[in-house]
């Protein structure tokens, strides 16, 4: 039995079909086929079912797919070993990032791995979707939140810090709120990808819940960036995602005397004390690049006070 083929028919089975397992391997649809039907020749015995669903694994399928698991593991094991000893990191690295943070801080972090580390692979994902570390066999996430308890373990790497924007053009045109409660009269971006309802803030210990009221609503950061811009209204995201546009003046920050809630960016990874060596050096990579303060929260420190706008 060739490694590549066990490899094929754990992806298909894993992602319950021909084409998603061609495209997570980077081969063609017909080799993968060509492979499940090579094994299942080999065995003598039927593997896969096709239902209406698509593809199933019969009960030889489960118990091959759960000896496969193992084996591909310890190999994946061994060669990281043997390449530790050449002050080498091998293998396939296997992440899941946020879209928006992903794109614009991430992927410059991994170009960089990809030419130190020649022999690395990566399978990247970039998704707001929040995935099943080990039920999806990933080596590690990148999560921008509070993390609720779990048996991840879990590195801190910068704080994502909030903020209330909108662009001059909008100002100009409907004026300047000066505390949350001025927002009940303002057109807001509405994020509709987290369940929190209320804008919160705080001045000093007391917490001032805002319910935001707006006919544009989206669960793609980006989008209620570029509504802001477009003078569409008033909006909250990460400092991540507007510095760029705080720093040519497209957007203007807001509301400096209230505090919106700090989050967390962190990496993730499954349990055990064992961290692969293609995990370590992507953790010590983002804390190098995006740890301490920000980079990004500099157009915060250069932003004008309250008091001085018009």
């Amino acid at each position: 039995m060739e490694v590549d083929d066990l490899r094929s028919f754990v992806e298909v089975v894993e992602s319950g079909g021909f084409s998603r397992a061609a495209a997570r391997l980077g081969i063609s649809k017909s080799m993968v086929s060509r492979r499940i039907a090579r094994m299942e020749a080999d065995l003598g015995t039927r593997l896969l079912s096709r239902t209406t669903r698509g593809i199933a694994p019969t009960e030889a399928g489960l118990d091959l797919k759960a000896r496969g698991e193992r084996i591909l593991a310890e190999l994946e094991d061994a060669r990281e070993a043997v390449a530790r000893h050449g002050g080498e990191i091998v293998g396939r690295l296997r992440l899941s990032v946020s879209l928006a943070f992903g794109v614009r801080h991430v992927a410059p972090v991994l170009a960089e791995l990809a030419r130190q580390h020649p022999r690395l692979e990566m399978d990247v994902s970039y998704s707001d979707r929040i995935v099943d570390l080990i039920g999806e066999r990933f080596d590690a996430a990148i999560r921008i939140g509070t993390l609720k308890d779990s048996t991840l373990v879990a590195r801190r790497i910068a704080p994502a810090r909030g903020v209330v924007f909108a662009s001059p053009e909008y100002l100009a045109h409907h004026g300047r709120p000066r505390t949350p409660a001025d927002l009940a009269g303002h057109e807001c971006l509405i994020y509709t990808g987290s369940s929190a309802l209320d804008w919160v803030f705080r001045a000093g210990k007391r917490s001032i819940p805002i319910r935001p009221q707006g006919r544009l609503r989206s669960d793609n950061g980006d989008a209620i960036r570029q509504w802001a811009v477009e003078g569409l209204g008033v909006g909250i995201a990460p400092s991540f995602l507007l510095s760029d546009d705080i720093e040519s003046g497209q957007l203007e920050p807001l509301l400096h005397d209230y505090a919106l809630p700090e989050l967390g960016i962190y990496v993730v990874r499954p349990p055990g004390p064992h961290v692969p060596g293609k995990v370590r050096v992507l953790i010590d990579a983002l804390v190098e690049r995006l740890g301490g303060e920000p980079v990004w929260d500099r157009c915060l420190t250069h932003a004008r006070s309250p008091a001085s706008q018009p």
